[in-house]
């Protein structure tokens, strides 16, 4: 990004005239060469909500008030909480706070994958309907034993279901000591000190008491509040003991003179290649966090030298989900967050390992989110095209933003950017339903749930259902997934990095438990690679140091990486 300074301080000359005349006109015309920026495609997504039988709807509570805490929304994700193979939806829900006995009491929904592109809810059978004002989820094997447990965090009390294995969870809060407290946002399972157990981070965002809510209006027009209306908490860090239960080290890991934010957006990543896992939060109106794991026991907060707290002008934004991923296709992890309307969504490169580039105009970014509020937000790769591409869920915070800015709507257009493989997107516009649809959207998953090779997107959406994406052009191009078992490392293989390299092209990933916003993803690696016949490698660095190699391997196929092992082809599941 290109500064404009004015020289107070100094005699005006020559370069001063350059800085204060034309840098302008450079950036106009930055601005003007993206708006050409625009692929018109044909359906790349459909909405297959209702023939999956996907009949959840969400609910803020409806007080009428705009109590503070109704906006946020709610996440859920995608998770083979069976083991069989295919990814099941779990879905998180608010709850009526006011006198209102008429209501039907809300609760969550998990729906098992019946292996056909249907649906069937085994809320009650499972036992995770849980009736608490809930807001995000996190899923990982944190004991170890085979099958992914859960974690939801709540306005509230946050819950850990621990999985049983046979189609059922069990409430284990209070043993496992990890009932926070606060308000929990945004939570991931990352396993900060490679012991093999994954522990769990958990954004929390305000010290609220809806008893005390405050009434705030702009030009006469009552609104919902904005963050800096209630003091911010401290987020919250689990340690894992190894034994089942956990062990709050929030403040010996985080530094002691760390002011607390409003945090919503939660991403793992070892975005400095050291071999330890780091953290990215996205706070909303605050500085962002950059915590550097030190492999000491603690983090370091570095965000700001890190070129990644602020946006290119110096400026806090309103920071709602955020992911790590390798956009530019060099091995190492870049940013993206996802920021309030008037704001522009955020693109970090990953410069060095020590330092980032915000490259939100140069790479097509910033004209097309400057319109719209941003929540849900993740690199994947659509097309299949070996480039990660980011799709954004947007929706307003307010209700009735209408009176105060006719322009502007409470539901939204979510956003697709094709990765051009130059280190630019285009803006993706389809007229077809699924990129059509115009909703107060939040969470977004990712994941592969009919197994045909190609990622899917599930949409949370306020007081709506949610929208259930179908990728319907993806695996026109060939793909490889890697389902990855730890044995020395934690079993659930988060942290896990892999490389695919198929010709001259070389893809990275790390195995990611969060990122996006309240949301979680299909636990297997996706690479799509093209037209490439052949994978011609596939490295596996586990999180213990350990390194698997695989080299010629055919493409289409889903693959079974256990840490140590020869990697083998799961052949009940490839597509023929």
């Amino acid at each position: 990004m290109l500064y404009l300074t004015l020289p107070f301080m100094q005699k005006i000359n020559t370069d001063s005239l350059q800085r204060l005349f034309f840098y302008p006109l450079i950036i106009v015309s930055i601005l003007y060469c993206q708006c050409s920026n625009v692929v018109f495609a044909e359906q790349l997504f459909i909405d297959a909500t209702e023939s999956a039988g996907i009949t959840f709807e969400h609910t803020d509570g409806r007080s009428g008030l705009r109590l503070f805490n109704e906006f946020l929304g709610s996440g859920g994700g995608f998770f083979d909480y069976d083991g069989d193979g295919d990814l099941d939806i779990y879905l998180v829900n608010g709850a009526i706070q006011t006198d209102n006995q008429n209501e039907i009491t809300p609760h969550n929904v998990l729906y098992r994958n019946n292996g056909d592109s249907t649906f069937t809810d085994v809320t009650e059978i499972a036992g995770v309907g849980s009736t608490e004002y809930g807001t995000g989820a996190a899923v990982g094997d944190y004991d170890n034993d085979g099958d992914i447990d859960l974690y939801v965090t709540n306005f509230g009390e946050d819950q850990l279901y621990q999985n049983n294995g046979d189609g059922t969870f069990t409430d284990v809060t209070k043993k496992a000591k990890v009932g926070n407290q606060k308000w929990g946002t945004s939570a991931a399972f990352a396993d900060v000190d490679n012991d093999g157990f994954l522990d769990i981070y958990v954004a929390n965002y305000a010290d609220y008491d809806p008893k005390k809510d405050i009434k705030c209006e702009e030009r006469g027009v009552h609104i919902y509040c904005g963050p800096h209306a209630y003091p911010a908490v401290h987020d919250t860090f689990f340690k894992n003991s190894g034994d089942g239960t956990f062990t709050d080290v929030s403040e010996l890991y985080r530094p002691s003179d760390l002011m607390p934010m409003h945090g919503l957006g939660v991403t793992f990543g070892d975005y400095d290649g050291d071999g330890d896992i780091d953290l990215y939060v996205a706070n909303d109106q605050d500085p962002n966090f950059l915590f550097q794991n030190d492999a000491k026991k603690s983090f370091l907060e570095i965000a700001l030298i890190s070129g990644v707290c602020y946006n290119d002008m110096g400026k806090e934004e309103a920071g709602m989900g955020t992911d790590f991923g390798d956009y530019n296709n060099d091995a190492q992890l870049d940013l993206t967050v996802s920021n309030y309307q008037t704001e522009t969504n955020t693109v970090y490169q990953n410069h060095d390992k020590d330092f980032f580039v915000d490259n939100t105009i140069a790479s097509g970014i910033a004209e097309m989110t400057h319109g719209y509020l941003g929540w849900g937000i993740k690199f994947f790769d659509y097309d299949n095209d070996g480039y990660q591409d980011i799709f954004v869920a947007n929706g307003h915070l307010m209700d009735n933003i209408a009176m105060l800015e006719k322009h502007v709507s409470y539901p939204q257009r979510n956003l697709l950017f094709r990765n051009l493989g130059d280190g630019t997107y285009a803006n993706v516009i389809s007229d077809a339903d699924g990129l059509s649809l115009k909703k107060v959207s939040r969470g977004a998953a990712f994941g592969d749930y009919d197994n045909d090779g190609d990622i899917d997107i599930l949409v949370t959406n306020c007081n709506q259902r949610p929208d259930l994406l179908e990728n319907v052009v993806g695996n026109r191009n060939n793909w490889i997934q890697i389902q990855v078992i730890g044995k020395k490392s934690n079993r659930s293989g988060i942290g896990t990095k892999i490389k695919v390299v198929t010709g001259n092209l070389l893809q990275f990933r790390e195995v990611q438990s969060g990122g996006s916003y309240l949301s979680f993803h299909d636990l297997r690696a996706h690479f799509g690679v093209g037209k490439a016949e052949q994978i011609d490698l596939l490295e596996i660095q586990w999180t213990s140091g350990q390194i698997d190699k695989s080299v010629n391997l055919s493409v289409n196929q889903r693959l079974l990486a256990v840490e140590g092992e020869k990697i083998v082809t799961i052949d009940e599941l490839t597509l023929k």
